[in-house]
């Protein structure tokens, strides 16, 4: 799937008899405009925004002054890709599985959440950037949950680059309710496809990763996007997400531009210099 492909994947389900609650506004997407480069640029990047706790820890300060320097990254990182031409860039800020953390600590990631909506969605916005959330909302404090649809409504015309933040997201979760939609609504086994799943994902109407970066320099992607993220380009970086700068970003997308993407095809086969 490419940058320019945000329609709506065909399937077998009459959307009548659903909606997708948990991920407001994407079935108007607009598209941003692709930069025209010399190099390949990944339409959609995806970034497992790792290495808070372990940045804040080895300074000897509170793990949630990590988190509060890791928000504090996610505008210039959004300005960044927006000017290397990605149109995409998905940031995974709360995991379901980070529920599990000391209670102090969810609630101060949740606090900080809001606070950084407050203070960086008109700059966002004025930047042209466009605001998703993909996830659950089901149990986020009622005054995040408007924050994050004001923030939606505000930013939903905007077309230079599209932020989604996962927040309360999980991937295997997140099939699973795909696929109690799909047999909530009836459609036969046989009838049920790629395009069917897809649809029902929290990130139906968006492409497919090109590339998923990791930072804080583990080796795993943790249930992230494990159904978009087949074909997706993985890179590394041992950086932790606070210090994660634009030059780190650029250096993944020039990695990228060198790799060759054959999606299960037979590379081209270049006849020799005469």
């Amino acid at each position: 799937m490419t940058s320019s492909d945000v329609s709506r994947p065909s399937h077998h389900i009459d959307d009548s008899h659903h909606s997708h609650s948990d991920a407001p506004g994407w079935a108007h997407l607009v598209t941003p405009a692709p930069l025209q480069t010399e190099h390949p640029v990944p339409g959609h990047i995806a970034v497992i925004m790792d290495g808070n706790g372990r940045w804040a820890r080895e300074r000897g300060l509170p793990r949630l002054t990590g988190h509060e320097r890791g928000t504090e990254n996610i505008r210039r990182i959004t300005t960044a890709a927006a000017e290397a031409g990605v149109g995409y860039l998905t940031l995974w800020a709360f995991s379901t599985e980070n529920w599990r953390r000391p209670r102090e600590e969810v609630e101060g990631i949740i606090r900080i959440l809001g606070m950084c909506l407050i203070r960086d969605v008109d700059e966002l916005h004025r930047q042209g950037v466009r605001l998703h959330h993909i996830g659950s909302l089901d149990g986020l404090p009622d005054e995040l949950r408007q924050q994050v649809l004001a923030a939606i409504e505000l930013t939903r015309s905007n077309d230079r680059i599209v932020l989604t933040l996962a927040f309360n997201y999980g991937g295997r979760q997140e099939v699973v309710r795909a696929v109690q939609e799909i047999v909530a609504s009836g459609v036969a086994p046989e009838a049920i496809t790629e395009e069917t799943i897809s649809a029902h994902l929290y990130t139906h109407g968006m492409p497919d990763p090109d590339l998923i970066i990791r930072t804080s320099g583990e080796h795993r992607t943790s249930n992230f996007m494990v159904w978009q993220g087949a074909y997706a380009e993985l890179f590394f970086t041992p950086v932790y997400w606070p210090d994660f700068e634009p030059d780190h970003l650029r250096a993944a997308i020039e990695d990228f531009a060198q790799r060759e993407r054959r999606f299960g095809h037979v590379a081209a086969v270049v006849a020799p210099p005469t």
